[in-house]
């Protein structure tokens, strides 16, 4: 069974998330924020963080426009949708993702590795066709067979 997808993005500045995220409409969801260390792009420098904390319940549509219209330098970042009105909380395990009503968790670790874990399985298709139209690198199905992740964390 596919669990989702993982690939590799380019280690530089961008508004990756927003290209990641593209087949999801961000701003239908809650989110839970947390476990990141990424920070805003400035005239070519580093600058304030992208998101200042951990945040559990930001607004789709605050997320959607921080992702799509900034430029961002991404090293560490765990992002969680939750459907509007239900419980945003933070998951560390498969199996807590699993048992909660998080539909997708997408992880980037050390700036180009991301991981993202979704329930349902038509968005997991235009995830990876998304991703293959982005050329992101490494690009492969994650499945009850080849994830040997048991926690959901960056850290």
């Amino acid at each position: 069974m596919k669990r989702g997808i993982s690939f590799q993005i380019p280690n530089k500045y961008g508004s990756f998330l927003g290209e990641i995220l593209r087949p999801i409409n961000t701003s239908s969801y809650n989110w839970y924020i947390g476990g990141e260390e990424s920070y805003l792009a400035i005239n070519g420098e580093l600058d304030e963080p992208l998101f200042p904390k951990m945040i559990c319940g930001m607004n789709g549509g605050e997320l959607k426009n921080i992702i799509e219209n900034s430029t961002y330098y991404l090293i560490f970042a765990n992002l969680n949708a939750f459907p509007i009105g239900k419980s945003v909380t933070e998951l560390t395990t498969y199996k807590e993702y699993i048992e909660s009503e998080c539909l997708l968790s997408l992880l980037v670790i050390d700036s180009s590795y991301v991981s993202i874990y979704c329930k349902d399985p038509d968005l997991i298709e235009n995830l990876y066709k998304n991703a293959l139209n982005n050329n992101f690198e490494k690009l492969k199905y994650v499945t009850d067979d080849n994830d040997t992740r048991t926690k959901l964390s960056v850290w």
